[in-house]
């Protein structure tokens, strides 16, 4: 590789980057992230779903129909003010969330998670911690990815029947979300560009149904093939951006304060009642000016530095841990969990490939020697070529109906 030309260097990285969805692990973790992270949130919200999102919020109907009109921002719950219709949509975020996290039907639940998404934080602009912003930006880079080529239904059931398309679930979904489109754009309640970015995922859903249906080994599906990973590789490199780009305004914004300049930012928070659910480890760590300054200068050396480290693998990847265990740090002293996963889920997308496929290995290995109660134990099976075994992929037989080399179709 070093001995060629720019030019074919060039030409190997076009041919590397259209032929192929990169990160493919590294996808369906910030997928499996970011779903189950929104997933916990409006499960443990539940009780308080109205308050939050719904009709008995202080974030009134008429106050969120005057600044989404100001704004242009989407959100189906202002389609219209009752309750049955709040009930409906919440119900159905959740549901995107759990089917998004297990990979099914992804190409439609990550439209229906982004719409979930959308539709409550715009409904009430104020509720959050941050972490919502991050749950926000992700919602739409994912229905860019093929975050279900592993780790996911889709990838289990193309194994089994060499697509991932096949069944009515697929066509029966996009049906009733056209459905819903057309009533939007019809009665007005889509604006025109929500209503052309609709569109457009709506008729690639289709084409591609249609495609790999009637000609699922044509130039139309390459075509399509390509497109996809196009697509794919736009979406993980805005991610990485987005996230190289919160750690790094973060860590310069930090440095202009005084108190991160003679290291004690961390010691107020610390001493908040309000984020303090450990109160005695809170005080024990508050206590310790030394702990204190290593914290707070840490924070800043690793923030800034991170985007600069994605040059050296092994000083991105300490770093990478650092950042990890830090937010975990958050969770548990400052009491922000969801903002926590919702970080820690896009820092997942600088996780190394190999650790990644050994993890996956590792856990098709359990799932295989913990057999379900009543199953009899079967003997561990050498996982399908192209494809890593997970939690939901296990180790199944390979599908004599399959060329051991074609790659899985899902995502």
């Amino acid at each position: 590789m070093d001995r060629l030309r720019p030019a074919d260097r060039l030409r190997h990285a076009l041919a590397k980057v259209s032929g192929e969805a990169l990160g493919p692990h590294q996808s369906a973790v910030v997928r499996i992230g970011f779903g189950g992270t929104w997933l916990f949130f409006l499960l443990r919200e539940f009780p308080h779903r109205r308050e939050l999102y719904g009709p008995d919020g202080p974030w009134s109907w008429e106050l969120a129909q005057r600044l989404v009109t100001g704004n242009h921002a989407f959100t189906v719950l202002l389609w219209s003010a009752s309750g049955w219709w709040f009930e409906l949509v919440y119900g159905l975020a959740v549901a995107a969330s759990a089917l998004l996290a297990l990979g099914w039907r992804t190409r439609a639940t990550s439209v229906l998670f982004m719409v979930g998404v959308l539709s409550l934080q715009n409904r009430s602009v104020f509720m959050g911690d941050g972490g919502d912003n991050v749950v926000h930006l992700m919602a739409m880079y994912l229905v860019l990815t093929r975050c279900a080529r592993v780790w996911s239904l889709d990838a289990r059931r193309a194994r089994l029947r060499g697509t991932a398309s096949a069944g009515a679930a697929g066509p029966v979904l996009w049906g009733v979300l056209g459905a819903f489109l057309a009533y939007g754009a019809v009665s007005g309640r889509l604006s025109g560009g929500w209503t052309a970015v609709f569109a457009a995922l709506w008729t690639g859903a289709a084409l591609w149904w249609l495609v790999e249906r009637y000609e699922p080994e044509g130039e139309r599906r390459a075509a399509l093939d390509v497109l996809a990973n196009l697509l794919h590789n736009a979406g993980m490199l805005v991610i990485t951006a987005e996230v190289c780009l919160i750690y790094a305004t973060a860590g310069w914004y930090k440095i202009q304060g005084s108190r991160w300049q003679d290291g004690t930012a961390l010691y107020y928070p610390l001493r908040l009642e309000y984020f303090s659910p450990w109160p005695g480890l809170s005080e024990a760590l508050a206590g310790s000016g030394v702990v204190v300054m290593l914290l707070t200068y840490g924070t800043v050396v690793v923030q800034v530095a991170f985007p600069f480290a994605l040059f050296n693998r092994r000083v991105k990847n300490v770093l990478l841990a650092g950042m990890m265990l830090e937010h975990a740090g958050i969770a548990v002293l400052l009491g922000l969990p969801f903002f926590s996963l919702a970080m820690i889920a896009a820092d997942a997308v600088f996780l190394p490939t190999g650790l990644l496929v050994w993890l996956g290995a590792r856990a098709g290995a359990l799932r295989v020697r913990v057999p379900l109660r009543g199953a009899s134990p079967r003997p561990a099976l050498s996982p399908y070529p192209g494809a890593s075994t997970g939690p939901l992929l296990g180790a199944l037989p390979p599908d004599p109906r399959v060329e051991p080399g074609e790659r899985c179709k899902g995502g």
